[in-house]
């Protein structure tokens, strides 16, 4: 399971009111529970969740997850997911990607597409300029605002 899920259901179970997550995709599983923290001031704190994995995700080392946990600077302009969709970077399955790394981009030139509620939302550039970086993979699940490519002008 990627790293990157497992994040976003954390901030899923810090921003509702249920108390626990389980995810099981094939053999992994992931358990989030929300702790009842402790109080020593009468503030409100928020309670955190906590995170159990299976002995499956035991398996990553230290190393992948220092990678993934490390934050990135986006040096460049971004473009952000206008809503809440899976992320695909071509028109059909098994295309050519709309752009790649190192491809110039005009403003209106379609990016990648967004699905919400089975539309197809083409995503345009609102820049001219060289793609940087591309931060979604393929089929991943974005959250509205959140950056999906990285513009050099």
């Amino acid at each position: 399971m990627d790293i990157r899920k497992v994040k976003k259901l954390i901030e899923m179970l810090e921003n509702s009111s249920l108390n626990e997550i389980v995810i099981k995709e094939g053999e992994e599983s992931v358990k989030l529970v929300k702790s009842a923290g402790s109080f020593q001031t009468p503030q409100t704190i928020a309670p955190s969740p906590q995170l159990v994995a299976s002995p499956a995700l035991e398996k990553e080392t230290k190393e992948d997850i220092t990678e993934t946990a490390e934050t990135k600077v986006i040096d460049g302009k971004s473009i952000n997911s206008p809503m809440v969709g899976t992320f695909y970077s071509s028109p059909n399955p098994g295309a050519d990607p709309f752009v790649k790394v190192g491809d110039k981009v005009s403003e209106g030139d379609v990016l990648c597409i967004i699905e919400a509620m089975k539309m197809m939302n083409e995503v345009k550039s609102d820049y001219n300029g060289v793609i940087k970086e591309i931060l979604i993979s393929d089929a991943e699940p974005v959250e509205y605002g959140e950056a999906l490519f990285v513009i050099e002008e």
